[in-house]
């Protein structure tokens, strides 16, 4: 039978959160929430077959769901957090249990709102979040989709929730493929920056731990430039640039080696397989 308490997903203190799969994903949100305060351990319940995990969900004071009709029965928000492969059949294993009151967020991969409305039935609030790793250090750099029974409480509850670990935008779903191919594959592309560059370090005589260190926190201390000062990278860019400097040699043997146009290609190759990977 559905779940029949009243709906609290209009407000962002006391929520009731769920969590099926205690993943690393679900680790890093559920610390997050009861760190912001959004929602807490003692409010959330867990459910997962690995034991090791149970043990450390519960070590922080969750409660350890015996069912997934338990845990859906006692949360106002679940958070599907299992492999893409399994969440159909998950929803459909849990349909009998869901209802209007229960908001759904899923945070598996390629997994589209269709599979998962046919999968837990009419009326059922789903919400498909496509976050990332960074996640794991409080630094989501994420999306969200809202499915056709969604209220713009869902919408900011779902966003008030993972605002705890970073920033979620809303898009349409049709834009979820250019959401992975920029932040959902993106650190991948960064770690390669971060490793070349200190690379390059090493080359230029810098011990392996200083060249990554400075590697790193340059490209920390650029992000945050773009993100606190709200100016474009390219004014940002200019603004280091002297005339006949070491930087503007730089920056014209990496648009000599085509820079630009390689993470742009990345950025579309990942876009263009996740669609791949999303009909399959």
């Amino acid at each position: 039978e559905p779940n029949g308490n009243e709906p609290q997903v209009s407000g962002n203190m006391g929520l009731r959160v769920g969590f099926v799969g205690a993943g690393q994903m679900a680790e890093a949100l559920c610390r997050g929430f009861d760190a912001a305060g959004v929602a807490k351990c003692v409010d959330m319940t867990i459910i997962d077959r690995n034991q090791p995990r149970r043990d450390l969900f519960a070590s922080w004071g969750c409660k350890i769901g015996a069912s997934n009709e338990e845990v859906v029965k006692n949360v106002d928000v679940v958070f599907i957090s299992v492999k893409p492969y399994a969440v159909a059949d998950l929803l459909r294993e849990m349909a009998p249990f869901l209802g209007p009151n229960v908001l759904v967020v899923s945070i598996a991969a390629g997994v589209t709102l269709a599979t998962m409305e046919d999968a837990a039935g009419a009326g059922v609030p789903i919400m498909r979040v496509m976050p990332n790793t960074p996640c794991l250090v409080g630094c989501l750099a994420g999306a969200m989709s809202k499915g056709t029974s969604c209220t713009p409480e869902h919408v900011d509850t779902t966003a008030r929730l993972l605002g705890a670990v970073g920033k979620c935008h809303e898009v349409p779903e049709s834009k979820m493929d250019a959401v992975t191919g920029v932040s959902g594959s993106g650190p991948a592309y960064i770690y390669q920056v971060i490793e070349a560059m200190a690379d390059g370090g090493v080359l230029a005589g810098l011990p392996r731990s200083v060249a990554q260190d400075l590697a790193a926190r340059t490209v920390m201390g650029a992000a945050k430039m773009v993100l606190e000062t709200g100016k474009h990278p390219g004014e940002l860019k200019d603004a280091v640039t002297s005339p006949g400097g070491t930087t503007i040699a730089a920056v014209h043997h990496l648009e000599k080696c085509g820079v630009r146009a390689a993470f742009q290609g990345a950025v579309k190759a990942a876009a263009d397989r996740a669609h791949e990977l999303s009909k399959s």
